[in-house]
């Protein structure tokens, strides 16, 4: 078969499969596959591919079109120019994100004192917000926190693989976690980020297959409203963050007005609330108690 013909077949079964972007992932399948830019495609329809590749083609889009995400069969994910491992062991990064990680650099960049500056990534995941800010940021001393072996595991690969090693990461759950052998003290924080688990319970079920049955569920799972990690940030940060210290949050769709009272009744200072690339509020930016 032709990469034209692997690639017109493959788009006819994942958009009968209700596949988003059938083309597209047909494309960047096939470009994983045979190992060339998925432009270069472009340049070499009438080439005969091997039935060997051809059969490899064929089972990852067989897989795609049972929802397995995309990202996991080529093993990466692209974010703010870095390609980073991914797995069902971790939330794959997402372009929303990408708005939470440029907030949290342009907050750094912008101070007037470079050093030192100690930031948090609480919930690190694949580690994506944390490398992309240790990468565009040298002067910041980077931590990020995860409760999950595996995940810790594929961020400290990435770490490397983006070629980014002054990350401290940190295994366990919230910041009592810190309080040994972290090299980081109460108060200590200049900032922190996070994208935290915000989907209500109630709807994990309703979720696109991608996301309900291949990220993990608790990366997802944010309790009965989607708010339970974000209560728990605004009475525990504080003891972590210099008195007027930001911090970074993503949120689900509509939470906007209740985070903003959840926190200003915490005695936090809304400083923000950033739309992601969809122009929906999707980054709430609030400022420690002083006081």
């Amino acid at each position: 078969m032709t990469v034209l013909e692997i690639l017109q077949r493959s788009t006819e079964y994942l958009a009968a499969r209700g596949v988003d972007s059938a083309r597209l992932n047909a494309e960047l399948l096939l470009s994983h596959v045979l190992q060339k830019p998925r432009l270069r495609l472009y340049l070499e329809f009438d080439r005969n591919v091997t039935e060997a590749d051809t059969a490899r083609a064929r089972e990852l889009v067989r897989r795609r079109g049972h929802r397995e995400p995309l990202q996991h069969l080529t093993g990466t994910a692209a974010f703010l120019g870095h390609e980073l491992e991914v797995s069902p062991a971790v939330l794959i990064p997402r372009p929303e994100t990408e708005v939470l990680a440029q907030a949290a650099i342009r907050l750094l960049s912008g101070r007037e004192e470079p050093s030192p500056l100690r930031v948090l990534d609480f919930g690190t995941g694949s580690g994506c917000l944390a490398i992309a800010i240790a990468a565009a940021v040298p002067f910041a001393e980077v931590h990020a926190l995860d409760l999950s072996t595996a995940a810790l595991d594929t961020a400290t690969r990435n770490a490397r693989r983006s070629g980014v090693d002054r990350i401290r990461f940190h295994l366990g759950d919230g910041f009592a976690a810190l309080q040994s052998a972290s090299g980081l003290l109460p108060g200590d924080l200049d900032l922190l980020v996070s994208n935290p688990p915000y989907i209500p319970t109630g709807d994990l079920a309703s979720l696109d297959p991608e996301v309900r049955d291949h990220d993990p569920r608790a990366a997802l799972d944010g309790g009965a409203d989607g708010l339970h990690f974000y209560r728990r940030l605004s009475r525990e940060a504080p003891a972590w963050l210099k008195p007027g210290a930001p911090l970074l949050l993503e949120f689900g769709d509509g939470q906007a007005p209740a985070l903003q009272s959840l926190f200003q009744d915490g005695g936090w200072r809304l400083e923000a609330v950033e739309k992601d690339l969809s122009g929906t509020d999707r980054i709430l930016i609030v400022r420690s108690p002083t006081a």
